[in-house]
């Protein structure tokens, strides 16, 4: 009586290759080059492949992306802000757009890209609000048509102490808040407080050149507190910080109370949006509600606009 032959396994992928370890998974046979290490034995490249597909993204408290915490957002933003700052040293020709202090009086790129309702004119004097023809070059403002000083404006500075101090700011607020929200919700936090201060410097001070990205920082402060509130954190560092700096808009000269204040309000409630939105609606709510405050920009800047022309 004879035996039945034996049946050595092969790799279902390299069928020349005996092999007797199998796929935890799904039972096929797999050499070497197809092991892909598990928690338990061996997988297959299929099952793999198959489970990262099935396998649902890590989400923060806020339902965003767990990218955030490598704060890449954070990180574009200072890098876009001091661009700019350079593309600013090379129209003044100079390293004097740097010079004086906290603040200077400006320069081309301030006339170009910060929040004014009207024109304004440059030449190698200075910076002039107005139209004056044959005096210089001349820049339209917000109620003009330029509405992209509306956007501009919070990455220009009036010096290096001014950039500095943002970004500083930018820098400890940026990471937790990105950590926290994820990179999408946090850069619509930013780019939303920037734009309501903004559109507070259009409404409130029209005639005054204001530039600076403090505008979405104070919105920031605004939405870290609310963000740790929720969370159960203690609260009474940033308390101090954000007292400080709100003291420091109305007593320091020069600096915009309407774009600070505009940030800090519109942060707080894009802030609120992020933090309390219920968890079964979530990005419902959230994208709604930015959308709604955007809208509601928006339609103050038109009607300051009309207003003004």
């Amino acid at each position: 009586m004879s035996e039945s032959p034996v049946t050595v396994p092969v790799c279902y992928r390299h069928p020349s290759r005996e092999t007797y370890v199998r796929c935890v998974r799904c039972d096929r046979p797999i050499c070497p080059d197809c092991m892909r290490t598990a928690s338990v034995g061996h997988q297959c490249p299929e099952c793999v492949a198959e489970g990262r597909r099935t396998q649902r993204p890590a989400r923060t408290a806020f339902g965003g992306s767990a990218a955030g915490r490598e704060g890449y957002v954070t990180k574009v933003l200072i890098g876009l802000n001091v661009l700019v700052a350079l593309i600013g040293v090379a129209l003044a020709g100079s390293s004097s757009l740097f010079d004086g202090g906290l603040f200077t009086s400006g320069g081309r790129l301030q006339a170009i890209g910060g929040v004014v309702a009207h024109s304004v004119t440059v030449n190698n004097q200075g910076v002039f609000l107005g139209n004056i023809p044959g005096f210089g070059d001349v820049y339209p403002g917000v109620a003009d048509g330029a509405y992209y000083r509306l956007i501009t404006a919070m990455f220009i500075h009036y010096g290096l102490v001014h950039l500095a101090l943002n970004m500083w700011a930018l820098w400890m607020l940026g990471r937790n808040l990105e950590a926290v929200l994820g990179p999408l919700r946090f850069l619509a936090l930013y780019l939303l407080a920037g734009l309501g201060g903004n559109v507070a410097c259009y409404l409130i001070t029209p005639d005054s050149l204001a530039a600076g990205a403090s505008t979405a920082v104070f919105g920031l402060f605004a939405a870290f507190f609310i963000v740790l509130r929720r969370l159960g954190r203690d609260t009474s560092a940033v308390i101090g910080i954000l007292v400080v700096n709100i003291v420091l808009t109305f007593a320091v000269p020069g600096i915009s109370i309407a774009g600070h204040l505009g940030g800090l309000v519109v942060g707080s409630i894009v802030g609120a949006v992020m933090a309390y939105a219920p968890a079964a609606r979530r990005t419902l709510v959230q994208a709604g509600g930015s959308g709604a405050v955007l809208v509601a920009l928006v339609l103050l800047t038109l009607l300051q606009t009309s207003a003004l022309t």
